[in-house]
């Protein structure tokens, strides 16, 4: 007689979790993950305080570089670095896209002889200066009127919106990232303000695409200063002030004091000019930042939150515009805000 096998007793085995439990742990493990990289997507990384990529004054370090190099000489800069193609000109400098050690790298002449204090000047701005702010300086040759510097292939921050425009850059065209830039772009001027060498003001801004030339925009989406032709000194203690030029400005970009105050009956004389000081930046800093955050999602709302603070950076009388640093600090403080209204609608989301 065949026997039938014994039927085991029909149930969830002890090892098995009830399928309603494994998927409110998958749910809550995806809600964790979600968390995550809201978080880290609403905030814009910051820069480091100190910049692991400097050297020492003399020396420079750029890409995958391992140590730090002197700057390059006359020499180094006839015999190792060729020259590829021009990518830009102005008043002061031609730029090359140049190679140096299978290196992209930027190589800049002095266009005439006539220009070649404003060419020292900038050169001596940027060996001064070398910060997290600044473009880096790998050699110069005086001799031959050449700078090389470190080559940024996004070029000017004039080509921001063609840049974010791109498919591959649209992860970073939010107002967080764009916020992120105008906030860099202050922290330069703060630099600049209260540089090594003194009180510097950005003086080659006599309009919007005029300023936005002077920054570079590097790979990972930072701003640094790249022309330093003309960085006056202000200093208070000696009663130095600075004058932008030596031509009549015009237009609403530039600040009041910088326009012939004169009237249109009494021809423009520059000895008659009244010489000014650092508040002709902030009074720049809104249509700048208006420009880097552009019009994407979110922006208006960012300019809503900066319009008192820009409001006073417009304000007619210098002395009461506030500071570089006081602007900075409201950029931070508005970041913070719009970040923790979002988390905490992201969390509620949840």
């Amino acid at each position: 007689m065949e026997k039938r096998p014994t039927e085991k007793r029909k149930g969830p085995s002890h090892r098995e979790v009830p399928p309603v439990v494994g998927l409110l742990l998958g749910l809550a493990l995806m809600n964790v993950l979600l968390y995550l990289c809201l978080h880290r997507f609403f905030i814009s990384p910051q820069r480091p305080a100190l910049d692991p990529s400097r050297c020492p004054y003399g020396y420079f370090r750029v890409g995958q570089m391992k140590n730090c190099s002197p700057w390059l000489s006359c020499e180094e800069l006839r015999t190792e670095v060729r020259q590829l193609k021009r990518v830009g000109e102005g008043a002061v400098k031609r730029v090359f896209l140049s190679e140096w050690k299978e290196r992209k790298v930027a190589l800049s002449r002095l266009t005439r002889l006539e220009m070649k204090d404003d060419f020292l000047h900038g050169l001596q701005m940027l060996k001064s200066l070398q910060s997290r702010y600044v473009v880096t300086l790998l050699g110069f040759c005086e001799d031959d009127n050449t700078i090389l510097t470190e080559y940024h292939p996004l070029g000017s921050l004039s080509n921001l919106e063609e840049t974010l425009n791109l498919s591959k850059y649209q992860q970073v065209n939010t107002w967080q990232h764009r916020l992120q830039l105008a906030m860099e772009y202050v922290s330069i001027i703060d630099y600049l303000h209260r540089s090594p060498l003194g009180t510097r003001v950005m003086c080659d801004s006599s309009d919007l695409p005029k300023t936005l030339s002077q920054y570079l925009l590097t790979s990972n989406f930072s701003i640094v200063a790249n022309d330093l032709d003309a960085l006056p000194l202000v200093n208070r203690s000696s009663r130095t002030f600075v004058k932008c030029g030596h031509r009549e400005l015009h237009g609403d970009f530039v600040a009041p004091e910088q326009l012939w105050p004169y009237g249109e009956d009494r021809p423009f004389q520059d000895e008659f000019m009244p010489s000014y000081d650092e508040k002709i930046d902030i009074w720049k800093i809104p249509d700048v930042s208006s420009f880097l955050l552009g019009h994407v999602e979110g922006s208006d709302m960012v300019r809503f939150h900066l319009f008192d603070i820009h409001k006073a950076c417009k304000n007619r009388i210098p002395e009461e515009r506030p500071t570089a640093r006081e602007v900075l600090d409201t950029y931070q403080k508005v970041l913070n805000s719009l970040r923790d209204t979002v988390m905490s609608q992201t969390r509620e989301m949840l």
